[in-house]
């Protein structure tokens, strides 16, 4: 029998629990001091699949890669619009729970849930996120793009473990079935 794989939420956020500024800014993320990469090559090779919204989708877009960053893994990106698939991506116009059903019952390693923050409460309402690994960056935004929303049910966790990258810590925890 196959182990069902898990849906990981890997994401960084400050202490007032943003994960970006109101204008979609990550600068505040960046003037932080961590080490290395901060734990993400290790987490990178425990997924081949990726799942984000389309805000986050375009966000990666805009930004200066040479080229698309998640080549070698099957990514999926949620929207509410059709869009023609491409040589990187997969658009999802499916019900979140049929679709991950299917995904989880496949073959492979973790799923990736990248961002952003609709797509994960709607994770988050259908019990669909097992674990969360949350690097906390020394920073107090004010306001911003939440992590959680409002509303969100209620979820157990029970902590894994923690790392330290020089100013950042790092949160795993897995959710209580």
């Amino acid at each position: 029998m196959n182990q069902r794989r898990n849906t990981v939420l890997f994401i960084a956020s400050s202490l007032d629990g943003y994960i970006a500024t109101k204008d979609e800014s990550l600068e505040w993320l960046f003037k932080v001091e961590g080490e290395g990469d901060n734990g993400f090559a290790e987490f990178y090779e425990t997924v081949d699949t990726l799942l984000m919204g389309k805000r986050t989708y375009d966000w990666v877009m805009k930004q200066d890669f040479e080229e698309f960053p998640y080549k070698n893994k099957e990514c999926y990106v949620f929207t509410r619009s059709s869009y023609e698939d491409t040589e990187n991506v997969k658009f999802v116009k499916d019900d979140v729970n049929n679709f991950m059903n299917k995904l989880k019952n496949k073959d492979g390693n973790n799923i990736w849930v990248v961002g952003g923050g609709e797509l994960l409460n709607s994770f988050m309402q259908k019990d669909l996120v097992d674990e969360f690994i949350i690097t906390i960056a020394p920073t107090i935004i004010g306001n911003g793009i939440p992590l959680f929303k409002e509303g969100n049910r209620q979820l157990d966790l029970s902590l894994k473990g923690t790392k330290k990258f020089n100013q950042f810590i790092e949160l795993h925890y897995e959710v209580k079935k």
